[in-house]
């Protein structure tokens, strides 16, 4: 009876030790797939994050590039500039430039060597004095239309092309305005000295006389 009954445990003992290790591989390829799981669902993490990463750099250079559009904007410096030149046009315009007295003694030079050989008073006034007259007038109304035009575009630059971050300052078109009435009133000033309408030629019965 001894015997047959110390025998009889042994056979469960190893059907139980057989099942703890199928539970204990069962538990293993759990972990397992639970990992492969784990890492599966950290690269779909991964390449969403990669994702938001380009999303993210492509806002930012769109950022960059309309940062970029914003700084060529016109700064108002050519319209300034345009402002300042068109009065110091203005001035030239009306007091005379180097430019006119040249070209007044090259037309004096020029009535001197026609009249050298002799000829009446008033071909002597007309090619001596009144040809040197007429140039000076000229140069000086051609500096004063360029001071009415550069005054013109400074006004009106604001209203072309791409517009700009600030409002053109009064200054500038303080600036503007004063270089336009110069530029105006050396053009009428040069037109009635070409024209002898202020101020006539000497006659020749004057002179005579």
């Amino acid at each position: 009876m001894n015997p047959t009954t110390s025998k009889t445990p042994i056979a469960p003992t190893a059907e139980g030790d057989h099942g703890e290790k199928a539970a204990d591989r069962l538990d293993k390829a759990a972990i397992e797939a639970e990992g492969e799981r784990a890492v599966s669902d950290g690269s779909g993490l991964d390449a969403d994050a990669d994702r938001d990463s380009d999303l993210d750099h492509d806002l930012d250079l769109d950022h960059d590039l309309e940062d970029d559009d914003s700084g060529r904007a016109p700064s108002g410096l050519a319209a300034a500039a345009a402002a300042v030149v068109a009065t110091g046009l203005g001035v030239v315009g009306l007091t005379g430039a180097w430019t006119g007295r040249v070209v007044a003694e090259r037309e004096t030079l020029l009535g001197q060597m026609k009249t050298a050989s002799g000829g009446s008073v008033a071909r002597q006034i007309s090619e001596i004095y009144g040809d040197a007259w007429h140039s000076t007038a000229l140069v000086n109304g051609i500096f004063a239309l360029l001071a009415l035009l550069v005054g013109v575009f400074a006004l009106v630059r604001p209203a072309f092309g791409a517009p700009a971050k600030d409002p053109q300052p009064g200054w500038v078109r303080a600036v503007a305005t004063a270089g336009i009435a110069l530029g105006v009133l050396g053009v009428l000033i040069s037109v009635g000295m070409y024209f002898d309408l202020i101020v006539a030629l000497p006659a020749a019965s004057a002179a005579a006389g």
